[in-house]
């Protein structure tokens, strides 16, 4: 990033209560969409029973962003700390794990 550019910018002050920053563990995600926007619902799910940890609405533009964004960081991450080993996904029934 030149110098000029790093004038131009502003600051985006992001606020968020402890709760939101402390996060939430997911083992499951699933993805739904309409021609208007994609639905990723993250989940906590442990047989026979789960939560719906959180629900985020974006845009299709936003959705092919983050795709390429996780792509990135994941080229990174693996430059850092090596190739991540894809694990075998879960049997499951209407996307949910089955054990």
């Amino acid at each position: 990033m030149t110098q000029e550019n790093k004038k131009n910018q502003k600051q985006l002050q992001i606020k968020a209560n402890d709760e939101v920053l402390a996060g939430n563990y997911a083992n499951a995600v699933q993805i739904v969409h309409t021609e208007e926007e994609f639905v990723l619902d993250f989940m906590s799910v442990f047989p026979p029973a789960g939560t719906l940890n959180n629900r985020s609405i974006i845009s299709p533009a936003h959705a092919k962003r983050l795709l390429v964004s996780l792509q990135k960081n994941i080229d990174m991450y693996e430059k850092k700390f090596g190739v991540i080993k894809e694990a075998q996904g879960p049997d499951t029934v209407n996307g949910f794990p089955v054990r």
